[in-house]
């Protein structure tokens, strides 16, 4: 059902000053879920090989003008690189609608940030999807500035959760969610590598190790999920006595595995507090 949040019943207006692989999986995923018409969304890039491609992908509007993108928006995502934002923002900050919530996916960005760049009067909601939304299990965490309503924020959400899971966080943890779900993605993929590594070692064609591992991470993740059990419980469930998990497990142990992948997060976060 499409959302029609605006008074007097009318459709909102979707705007994405941007069209990167993110916007691209927020917009297919508002479209796929039917909570947004494709005639409800305009969106602005620089070249005119994206503009081409995303409005062919969605049938979207597409302009390179980020104003009549601000102009037109009800709810206005600001899907742009943060070192562009000090360009962008001061360009479009006279032409918002005043009632328009702004919705920002940059990393680094403060709430406070871009407040400054706009005014300390917007309706303003920052999060931190990660790059799974591409196949619509993203996992974005969000925080919002005093002006947003309950109501607005509920609509914010489920937008976000078009294309994954996504869950309300004070701006404090914002930086937590970027380490553990922003980029915890290419740990993954790192681990996925080296997991089909092993197997390939062990003799398995290189193309089927990718699939077997991918989803055994794949049912493992659902498992914890859907079960709710707690990860050292069901990790103790695959390992039996003398067995050969527990031989991997220790070896994992010893090479330092945890605390490797505490201090990568750690890592990202303390990289995310100081951009």
């Amino acid at each position: 059902m499409a959302l029609k949040m605006i008074k007097g019943g009318t459709w909102m207006k979707i705007g994405f000053i941007g069209l990167g692989n993110m916007a691209k999986a927020m917009i297919g995923g508002m479209l796929s879920k039917e909570i947004v018409r494709k005639e409800d969304i305009i969106g602005s890039a620089k070249t005119e090989h994206t503009l081409d491609q995303v409005n062919q992908m969605y049938g979207i509007m597409t302009t390179s003008d980020n104003q009549l993108v601000a102009k037109e928006a009800d709810i206005l995502f600001l899907a742009i690189k943060p070192q562009f934002f000090g360009e962008v923002l001061p360009e479009i900050r006279g032409v918002l609608r005043k009632e328009a919530l702004i919705v920002s996916i940059a990393a680094g960005k403060t709430i406070a940030d871009i407040e400054g760049l706009l005014s300390a009067d917007i309706k303003l909601v920052r999060c931190m999807p990660n790059t799974p939304a591409l196949v619509g299990e993203g996992c974005t965490g969000a925080c919002r500035n005093g002006h947003v309503s309950d109501e607005e924020m509920e609509v914010c959400m489920k937008l976000l959760r078009s294309f994954g899971v996504a869950e309300e966080v004070p701006e404090r943890l914002i930086n937590a969610v970027a380490g553990v779900s922003g980029c915890s993605p290419a740990y993954v993929f790192q681990f996925l590598e080296a997991l089909a590594d092993g197997a390939v070692l062990a003799g398995m064609p290189r193309k089927q190790a990718y699939t077997f591992a991918a989803q055994a991470v794949l049912g493992s993740a659902k498992l914890m999920l859907e079960t709710g059990k707690h990860p050292g419980e069901l990790k103790d469930m695959v390992t039996s006595p003398a067995g050969t998990t527990i031989e991997g497990v220790r070896v994992l142990e010893e090479k330092g595995f945890r605390g490797a992948v505490i201090d990568a997060v750690k890592a990202s976060v303390e990289k995310s507090e100081n951009m």
